[in-house]
């Protein structure tokens, strides 16, 4: 059992992207084997990773906004000020969060549900901070208060 559940993820193309990038240039791996690789592992992906995103109190998902339709030919992963964050909480109510708060502190920031808060790449940290001190609070294992 745990007080909270996380949960932080690219979207998949740039997870993919991600992978090919860092096993050809860290582990010398050809984009092929890596191309096998995620396809080998998609029952699991599928059946026992995603699923897990259900059950968390937040989730933290990159998503690009440059062209990585084709993660297979991508030549650089995007940076995080060519992405957005979706930031999505599960039963809001039983956490004391104050959007309006994040969405006055974190610029370029807005609510696109009333439990998703998109933020600009570059402001991940900052969202993950603020957000998550306040759950923590919350959840009475530290004292803060809003600056």
């Amino acid at each position: 059992y745990a007080d909270l559940k996380v949960g932080v993820t690219p979207s998949v193309n740039l997870e993919w992207i991600q992978k090919i990038h860092r096993d050809s240039a860290e582990r010398g791996h050809e984009v092929e084997a890596v191309t096998d690789t995620i396809l080998r592992r998609m029952y699991d992906y599928v059946n026992f990773i995603t699923p897990q995103f259900a059950r968390t109190d937040i989730n933290f998902q990159r998503v690009p906004v440059v062209d990585t339709s084709h993660p297979f030919m991508a030549r650089d992963i995007p940076s995080p000020d060519e992405s957005l964050v979706v930031i999505r909480v599960a039963r809001p109510q039983n956490w004391d969060l104050d959007f309006s708060y994040y969405l006055e502190r974190l610029h370029g920031s807005w609510m696109s549900r009333q439990n998703v808060i998109v933020v600009p790449g570059g402001k991940m940290g900052m969202a993950m901070e603020m957000i998550m001190l306040d759950m923590l609070s919350t959840l009475g294992i530290i004292q803060h208060t809003r600056r």
